[in-house]
């Protein structure tokens, strides 16, 4: 008994495109300010363990 050939199937009947998988391409700027934002937090939690909290 080989039960493969229900599971491809199952699996062939997605309904998802690949356009619905793809990611956008971010811009220059977005990276930027999510580094910038980044930059800020660790920033925030080297000030909290220099405090010791």
């Amino acid at each position: 008994m080989n039960n493969d050939d229900s599971v491809n199937d199952v699996e062939s009947d997605t309904t998802s495109t690949p356009e619905d998988q793809t990611v956008p391409p971010s811009s220059p700027r977005t990276k930027e300010q999510e580094a910038e934002e980044l930059g800020r937090k660790i920033a925030e939690i080297e000030r909290k363990v220099a405090d010791g909290n």
